[in-house]
């Protein structure tokens, strides 16, 4: 007696197309309805793309590779919410690419250090980390207070975001070069980290 999987069976050629066509039916089940989700998400209140010298800082930020040490994902956990604030939220990370949510903490999650320092203890702590925390195993930053910021390159970042959909407007990116002049790469990372959770919910 015949069955009908004997013919799949015996036939190789048969076999891989089936197989291919359930592994991109799966794949496919999978990954779309994650399109039109990202889709969905909506800014927080107040969350808007990132200003030209915030910017700036978070290309800074990336090229270090601070998202090594730091995350910026508060988990719903009581003892992270009672240590960080409010958990995060979709909806804060609208305009990140890549966001930098991340797992690793050598150093503590920075989603909300956001005013939680003065901009010189910032800079104090860049420069040299153990001037304020002598445990410290971050490294040293100096350098950045040497690099001016490019404020055409900050332009034309902000002009492909607006392709992919960044809400910037023709006058921001006309008056990127003009925000950023003068600023270096120090003062750029600083604005971005006193922009971190900034506008995320209160408690936890």
């Amino acid at each position: 007696m015949s069955h009908a999987h004997e013919k799949v069976e015996k036939n190789i050629g048969l076999m891989a197309i089936l197989i291919a066509v359930a592994i991109s039916f799966g794949g496919l089940v999978e990954i779309i309805p994650l399109m039109y989700q990202a889709e969905a998400i909506k800014p927080l209140p107040g969350v808007k793309p990132y200003p030209p010298l915030e910017l700036a800082g978070r290309e800074v930020y990336v090229r270090e590779g601070c998202y090594n040490c730091h995350s910026q994902m508060v988990r719903t956990l009581r003892f992270e919410t009672e240590r960080y604030g409010h958990y995060s939220l979709a909806g804060e990370s609208v305009y990140d690419r890549p966001f930098q949510w991340g797992s690793k903490r050598t150093g503590p999650d920075l989603a909300r250090v956001g005013g939680r320092y003065s901009d010189d203890w910032h800079r104090v702590h860049l420069n040299n980390p153990r001037d304020l925390v002598p445990e410290s195993n971050m490294p040293a930053f100096s350098w950045l207070a040497e690099a001016q910021v490019d404020g055409a390159l900050v332009k034309k970042k902000m002009q492909a975001l607006q392709t992919l959909g960044d809400p910037y407007t023709n006058a921001e990116i006309d008056g990127a070069v003009e925000a950023v002049q003068g600023k270096n790469e120090l003062d750029a990372v600083v604005a971005y980290l006193q922009g971190l959770g900034k506008h995320a919910p209160r408690g936890g």
